[in-house]
């Protein structure tokens, strides 16, 4: 099934990004209460939006995120014309105001489907360095840096599972 997930795109236009579901129906409130009921794991979702252990995620889709299959249906986002195939990964809003005087790196460029996050370390970097990151693909983004990233996330998915 798809899940659409409202996101900030090129110039702060929002736009439902696709992606295979891989939650529980009631994620939120699963989220709610995980975090009310264990500190370690609040403090890592406030510091990277992301948790190691997700209790959201379903067995299915611990292979798709693993595989990063989840990410197909973008694919039909690249083509409406919301992202692109490399470029800073798209960010829901709240997450846009940790971007501070770095959020124009943001939303001046495409969201895309792969980024230099992805191929640096992807869920071993803090937000902070997630950020870095976008910023730097920003100041120095070109044709063979894209093209560098696509060949090195086909690499990192193949043979790197460190990496994604």
């Amino acid at each position: 099934m798809i899940y659409r997930h409202k996101r900030i795109g090129r110039d702060g236009r929002e736009f439902d990004c696709l992606k295979f579901r891989t939650m529980r129906r009631d994620a939120d409130r699963a989220l709610q209460e995980f975090l009310a009921s264990n500190e370690t794991a609040r403090r890592e979702w406030e510091m990277n939006r992301k948790l190691r252990s997700d209790p959201r995620v379903h067995p299915i889709g611990r292979l798709l995120r693993m595989t990063s299959l989840d990410e197909i249906p973008q694919f039909l986002n690249v083509l409406r014309g919301e992202m692109s195939i490399v470029g800073p990964r798209p960010v829901v809003e709240e997450e846009l105001a940790r971007y501070g005087d770095r959020a124009h790196c943001y939303l001046l460029l495409t969201p895309g489907i792969t980024g230099l996050w992805q191929v640096s370390g992807r869920n071993d970097t803090s937000y902070d360095d997630r950020i870095e990151l976008d910023a730097r693909y920003y100041a120095t983004r070109s044709m063979s840096l894209d093209l560098w990233i696509i060949f090195r996330t086909v690499r990192v998915l193949l043979l790197d599972r460190n990496g994604c």
